[in-house]
């Protein structure tokens, strides 16, 4: 028999008014009386108030702890008291499990109740995901890669998965975690880039990637963490740094407006964010325009600079984008494409409300070329070897992108920590659970 879930009983209120119904799951809340108690029971798909008068059934809820894990049996009933409208008549209920010590926190938050710190919640995350506004966030995510992959597989992306243990560095620098692979020293994939490059010289011409990539940095910002899920995408023939970022523009739209469609009533009462769905194009602005408005003459932007900008954009424009293009040659990657007769780059970060979500750029796919840049940039070429072979034997122009998927989360539901986002973070400091 096909499990019924809590959500189905609101779908479907005038089907299963008055018929017998068996729900599994766990007691979120309880509210005792003398001759009798309601009962909130909560699935992964909502929570229903459950009213017991049979005082057999009353004495054993009467002694339940809270997050006991039960199955209830009984009628359903519309009832314009409770919540949602729809209540269960009790007539017998299974204790399945029950915990066996006080929980680290209640599950069950009232309004103004005090959070726990977020390291007593990330150290009992299993708890802490239980609580119905957490678990939105990873059906959110989950419904944001759906109409993602619809994306791409409409436009003729071919999916790639490639390796996580590698030999070289993928970005070239420190921030690489190293490990011993039978003798020999390997890497952890800081991103999909070199095997991102390999497919457009395999002729694959359109590629994408969801996996997680690994950084050693030793930051613990809001926003940073050692162990992250990656998007990459990556098109062969691009002619312009404008194929690229209208290709984000459209891909951006595209999932946002399915999210809206599916989920976007609830995001907006449950975190208050209403998604705006922005238009094309988006603002576009050069590192030199962007350090003349912030009047600066910095490398980078970095965090405060960042949201400067975005505040500056929003009111300016009215949008919550804006790609920051021609970055300085010195801060970009050695198969970045230069812009032809200028010191900067052929790429562009994308800012969005003002977070960097995004790094995309052409690539250089000439052999004798990519060879110059990276001795230009100091690298050992007998290091990249392996990579060098992709372009010796014909490799289209092509360039892409690689986005941060939590960061996405975290502007699509208003939320400022990387932590509340991800699963099971990573950072310098946390490693368990």
């Amino acid at each position: 028999m096909k499990k019924l879930r809590i959500s189905q009983i609101f779908k479907e209120k005038e089907t299963f008014n008055g018929k017998d119904v068996e729900l599994k799951g766990w007691v979120h809340k309880i509210r005792n009386q003398s001759k009798f108690s309601f009962l909130v029971l909560r699935d992964i798909s909502g929570l229903i108030q459950c009213f017991v008068d049979k005082p057999e059934i009353v004495k054993i809820v009467s002694t339940l702890p809270s997050e006991s894990i039960v199955t209830i049996k009984g009628k359903a009933k519309l009832e314009k008291q409770a919540p949602g409208g729809m209540e269960i008549y009790m007539e017998d209920i299974e204790v399945i499990n029950k915990p066996v010590e006080e929980l680290p926190f209640q599950v069950y938050e009232k309004e103004g109740d005090e959070q726990p710190a977020l390291p007593i919640r990330l150290d009992n995350r299993w708890v802490d995901l239980r609580k119905p506004k957490n678990a939105l966030i990873f059906k959110v995510w989950t419904c944001m890669e759906k109409y993602m992959r619809e994306y791409w597989y409409k436009e003729g992306f071919i999916e790639m998965k490639s390796p996580k243990l590698i030999g070289i560095p993928s970005e070239g620098g420190a921030e690489a975690f190293t490990t011993d692979y039978f003798g020999t020293p390997a890497y952890l994939a800081q991103s999909p880039q070199f095997y991102k490059q390999m497919a457009m010289a395999s002729g694959f011409e359109k590629v994408f990637e969801v996996a997680p990539i690994f950084r050693a940095e030793k930051s613990l910002t809001a926003r940073h963490g050692t162990e992250v899920t990656g998007i990459d995408m990556e098109i062969s023939f691009a002619d312009s740094l404008e194929e690229i970022m209208q290709l984000e523009e459209d891909w951006m739209i595209y999932w946002l407006k399915g999210i809206k469609k599916e989920m976007g009533e609830e995001i907006k009462e449950v975190f208050g964010r209403e998604i705006v769905i922005p238009k094309k194009p988006f603002p576009r602005m050069t590192f030199k325009e962007v350090m003349d408005m912030l009047k600066k003459d910095i490398p980078d932007l970095g965090t405060e600079n960042e949201k400067a900008l975005g505040e500056y954009i929003k009111e300016k424009y009215d949008h919550e984008f804006v790609f920051v293009t021609k970055w300085p040659w010195a801060k970009r990657p050695f198969y970045h494409k230069k812009v032809e007769g200028e010191d900067c780059s052929n790429s562009f970060d994308l800012i969005w409300n003002g977070i960097e979500i995004t790094t995309g750029s052409l690539r250089e796919h000439r052999y004798d070329i990519v060879i110059k840049q990276a001795e230009e940039k100091g690298i050992p070429l007998k290091n990249f070897e392996s990579f060098f072979q992709f372009f010796k034997y014909g490799c289209p122009p092509h360039g892409g992108m690689g986005i941060g998927a939590a960061r996405l989360v975290m502007k699509l539901l208003n939320i400022d920590n990387i932590r509340e986002v991800t699963y099971l973070p990573r950072d310098p400091k946390r490693l368990t659970p």
